[in-house]
């Protein structure tokens, strides 16, 4: 796999693989930890959650702004690391929130996602401008070998940037199962059952002092039950249920910061094998004249004004693909059967699916390529677009059929009402292998466009530009669970296909302009 591409690849990939870990733990539980551990509402819980999300990506920016302007990729890189993982250790602290401490323990933990952010900021784009890196010296030394071996190395792009992606989704791939296994495990040595129901309705009953809807009581009652809790003394019960479900989602974080401990040890130990664009840059900045000056202006003009454009489109895309953490996870907890499989671990699939489909996605592309019909990166993110849509008129379909109201009419129907209706697994794992398939065809490729389009000067600053484009799509994430919340949920779903259907067509509009700037 890693034949015939710059050495130093894996290196790099597996470097990625702790932070990846750490993310997809976050993605994985975030918006339901803060709802189980806080109480808070859905609508404020993914409103913090997409703005530690956009805040991940805008940071990215900041950190390819520090790196071009220090021009120590290096050391930038490391310092995110320790920075992240200074972030996690905060949050494996098991503190039970009560009325008298939410005070200071909820801004704590947003202090704690803001060091993840930050730290992330500090590594992701600059991680991924160092593989830019090691392709642009790639196809140098290629070209010294003649046009025909230039043209093999520039094909070896996308390729690459395909493997980087896979590789360092095993650490996603790994993620999701941590604090679902965790938590059920220290539920289960205290003697309780988990339930992806229970917490919320504890919350309730704890802040109206046992005033529920009769409903809402009932269910209380009869879940309680069902996980070996005492209903006879269901204030006790219910704070000490809390305390004992999230305590294991603490215990998660703590997978987070040995996570962090080995990308940096790999970091640390292959750095010497890594590019520096400083140096390279150094070289070549003395060697223009003014007229090679004027001509690269304009060059750079032109790239970068198909960067803004590209940017435009994969906003969108981050918008409907990054429900995976909100509207999706939620749903996964409401309208799922997770009897057998925490909401929580469906997160895996994702990454499962990156794994799988990425060598058939490559073997895809390089048919193309060798009957002379190679598929442009940007006619591939526009296919991209369509697939996601897939994702959603499924769901829009599914449940249309199914009947299904909005998340807060389902959430006060009987329990058993309820469980009848569930639906099975399979519409989840066919709902995420559409998302990953678009995912393919745009975020490695996003990546390699990028690498393709920016100028040597600014390689941090364009990957930061690419991310900061992601955080402006997961700004929007919270319009994800308000719809879910108000509407029949076939509705919600129906916008993010009308969504991803507009961009599709935007991206074909622009796609010759784009294949002309890139070759």
């Amino acid at each position: 796999m890693f034949k015939n591409h710059p050495k130093g690849l894996l290196a790099a990939a597996l470097s990625n693989m702790g932070e990846r870990f750490g993310y997809y733990i976050m993605n994985a539980v975030l918006v339901l930890f803060l709802c189980s551990k806080f109480g808070l509402p859905e609508g404020q819980s993914t409103t913090i959650y997409s703005v530690f999300y956009a805040g991940i990506y805008i940071l990215s920016l900041v950190g390819g702004l520090i790196a071009d302007r220090t021009q120590n990729y290096k050391a930038t890189i490391k310092t995110g690391l320790i920075i992240m993982a200074c972030g996690y250790l905060l949050l494996s602290i098991p503190i039970l929130s009560t009325p008298e401490n939410i005070g200071w323990l909820l801004p704590l933990t947003c202090a704690a996602l803001f060091f993840i952010a930050f730290g992330n900021g500090l590594f992701k784009g600059n991680l991924q401008a160092i593989v830019g890196q090691m392709y642009d010296d790639f196809e140098t030394e290629a070209a010294k070998n003649g046009p025909e071996a230039l043209k093999a190395a520039k094909d070896k792009r996308d390729s690459g940037f395909q493997i980087f992606y896979v590789f360092i989704n095993v650490g996603g791939l790994i993620a999701p199962f941590v604090a679902p296994l965790l938590r059920e495990w220290w539920l289960n040595t205290n003697g309780l059952v988990y339930n992806a129901q229970l917490p919320a309705l504890c919350h309730e009953f704890l802040a109206n002092s046992g005033a529920m809807a009769a409903e809402a009581m009932n269910n209380l009652n009869v879940l309680m039950a069902q996980v070996g809790g005492n209903v006879s003394d269901l204030a006790n019960e219910c704070q000490r249920y809390l305390q004992i479900f999230n305590e294991g989602i603490h215990y998660s974080f703590i997978a987070s910061v040995a996570a962090m401990i080995i990308s940096l040890v790999i970091f640390f130990s292959s750095q010497r094998i890594f590019p520096n664009p400083a140096k390279k840059e150094a070289v070549k900045s003395i060697d223009y004249t003014p007229e090679e000056k004027a001509a690269a202006a304009k060059e750079i003009k032109q790239r970068m004004y198909a960067l803004f454009a590209v940017l435009g489109i994969v906003i969108f895309f981050w918008f409907s693909f990054h429900q995976n953490g909100t509207s999706l996870s939620l749903f996964a907890r409401d309208f799922v059967d997770s009897s057998a499989v925490a909401p929580e671990i469906w997160q895996a699939i994702n990454p499962f699916f990156v794994i799988v489909l990425t060598p058939v996605i490559m073997w895809l592309f390089g048919t193309f390529a060798r009957r002379g019909k190679a598929i442009s990166t940007p006619r591939k993110i526009a296919i991209g677009m369509f697939i996601a849509g897939l994702a959603y008129l499924l769901l829009a379909i599914f449940s249309s059929i199914q009947g299904y109201p909005s998340a807060n009419d389902f959430k006060v129907l009987p329990v058993d009402a309820q469980g009848a209706a569930k639906a099975h697994w399979w519409i989840l794992i066919a709902v995420y292998f559409f998302l990953t398939v678009a995912e393919l065809f745009i975020s490695p490729l996003g990546l390699s466009f990028v690498s393709k389009v920016a100028p040597k000067s600014m390689l941090g600053l364009c990957q930061g530009l690419w991310l900061g484009a992601t955080a402006i799509g997961n700004l929007l994430l919270p319009l994800g669970p308000l719809m879910y919340n108000a509407w029949p949920i076939w509705q919600c779903w129906t916008v993010f296909l009308v969504v991803c259907l507009i961009s599709m067509g935007g991206m074909l509009a622009m796609v010759k302009w784009l294949e002309r700037v890139t070759k």
